[in-house]
């Protein structure tokens, strides 16, 4: 660990949130549950999600198999700071063409490892989906040291070629952001009906629920110029294959073959890419963690994890029990 040290900046909240101010700018809100000398494993989210969209049950279920679970928002994304930059101007979008001071998928794998650092985390579990995936790949590749094993959900290489989204899936996300709580909900039901997959389908109470309530910790509609923001760390990113290459943690790379977020043929181009990685591709599984799914990713991870024979070391520079 070097450079400057990251500084929490408030105790923790009756949810459980805690932030912290990482010397490269963003301010990160984090969340740390299970065993305070249990396996460190690093959650990390998808495009335009908080920490809250990991499912209470996936979390649990890490938690009752020993793992000390760490999860975040990314910057521009739920409690965590927004960019002080403009968003990509819709030209640029359509064209995909990133801003020339967008920030990209490097940055966001940087504060992934200050917030490690901030906690005292030598090496880490990485368990990414969707963008998330593409930052957890970033990590294990610039910063292999830091990583016991990988684990990418329904995530993809960057390569134009592959994992794209379905043009009625851009569609969806090309319509202008929800305005009420009310809309918002209707809206992210409506993607699931379309993303979900065909045999795994959610728990349409608990999502109702979780819509509802992410409208208010993230102040409002979660959609918009930080959303901009993030496609464009992606875009700016590139094909990232030949980076992908050079990962050397054991890696699991898992996708549906009902995806239209990310087309399965980026999970695939994933797994061809990371040297000995393992594609599990679920039939009927889309672009969610349904609740009929969560059950075995997480003894797909975890059967990854006990099989790492690397020590993965967890120890709190503050003294704080995290």
């Amino acid at each position: 660990m070097t450079g400057l040290a990251p500084v929490e900046s408030t105790e923790p909240e009756a949810t459980g949130d805690r932030f912290v101010d990482l010397p490269a700018g963003p301010r990160l809100c984090f969340r740390v549950e299970g065993p305070a000398d249990g396996v460190p494993l690093l959650l990390i989210a998808g495009l335009g999600l908080d920490l809250t969209s990991w499912p209470d049950r996936m979390v649990d279920g890490f938690t009752g198999r020993g793992f000390r679970v760490v999860r975040f928002d990314n910057r521009d994304a739920g409690r965590s700071s927004r960019v002080d930059a403009p968003p990509p101007g819709r030209v640029r979008q359509l064209l995909a063409r990133p801003r020339p001071d967008a920030y990209d998928l490097a940055d966001m794998a940087a504060d992934a490892v200050g917030l490690l650092d901030f906690l005292g985390i030598d090496r880490v579990h990485l368990v990414g989906m969707s963008m998330g995936g593409m930052i957890a790949q970033t990590v294990a590749a610039r910063h292999p040291e830091r990583v016991a094993t990988l684990t990418s959900i329904f995530s993809t290489t960057g390569s134009r070629r592959v994992g794209q989204p379905a043009w009625s899936t851009l569609v969806r996300l090309a319509r202008a952001p929800a305005r009420t709580v009310e809309e918002s909900v209707e809206r992210h039901l409506a993607m699931l009906a379309h993303i979900g997959g065909t045999s795994y389908l959610p728990d349409e109470t608990l999502e109702r629920a979780w819509a509802a309530t992410v409208w208010d910790r993230c102040g409002g509609n979660r959609a918009g110029a930080p959303v901009a923001r993030q496609i464009d760390a992606i875009r700016a990113s590139g094909d990232r294959t030949a980076e992908l290459r050079r990962i050397t943690a054991p890696t699991l790379v898992v996708h549906g073959d009902a995806d239209r977020m990310v087309h399965p043929s980026g999970g695939r181009a994933t797994a061809a890419a990371v040297p000995g990685a393992r594609h599990v591709e679920i039939p009927g599984m889309g672009h969610h963690l349904a609740p009929g799914v969560l059950d075995r990713l997480v003894e797909l991870t975890s059967e990854l994890a006990g099989a790492a024979t690397a020590p993965v070391t967890s120890a709190s520079p503050t003294g704080d029990p995290v």
